[in-house]
């Protein structure tokens, strides 16, 4: 099974769209705040896909021990949401978080035991396989170098992050 969580009205084709509000994307009605995810097994998902959702939840470190419980060994999940130094990140008052390529780390046990943070109250284990940041106009036109430095030091470069993510069990 491949799931579009907070799918709206936009499910991604091949996928089986979850959204607490019904619609013709929906399959599943289902609060994504609340734990567990009943109508998913554990292991029981292929590929999980995210898309402008993990800003709004309100405990990140449940939502993902949630995604990785349902997740099968190995499987691919891709999150998508406005990165933390977009206005886009911070206009909706409905955003708990920001975002950016650090946030991920933490759902890796072997980083969180080299950083000795392994007493946080997170169970899940993700291996990073890619971050892709998207860059607004004019700097998606300029040189990587160019792209690098204002990504570190100016805000809205980039409107946003996705990561792809792999359940390791």
């Amino acid at each position: 099974m491949k799931l579009d969580l907070a799918c709206g009205q936009q499910k991604r084709p091949g996928f089986h769209g979850v959204d607490i509000t019904p619609g013709s994307g929906v399959d599943t009605v289902w609060d994504l705040e609340r734990f567990p995810w009943e109508p998913f097994a554990d292991n029981s998902v292929e590929e999980i896909h995210v898309s402008h959702y993990v800003e709004h939840t309100k405990d990140l470190m449940k939502f993902m021990d949630e995604v990785w419980r349902i997740a099968a060994p190995d499987a691919k999940v891709t999150i998508v949401g406005p990165y933390y130094t977009s206005i886009r990140a911070w206009q909706d008052p409905t955003h708990t978080r920001a975002i950016s390529e650090a946030t991920w780390a933490y759902f890796n046990k072997d980083w969180r035991v080299a950083n000795k943070l392994d007493h946080y109250p997170i169970r899940s284990h993700f291996a990073i396989d890619r971050i892709l940041t998207f860059f607004n106009p004019p700097w998606d036109k300029k040189s990587d170098e160019a792209k690098q430095f204002a990504q570190q030091h100016y805000f809205n470069v980039v409107s946003d992050i996705l990561v792809e993510l792999r359940a390791i069990k």
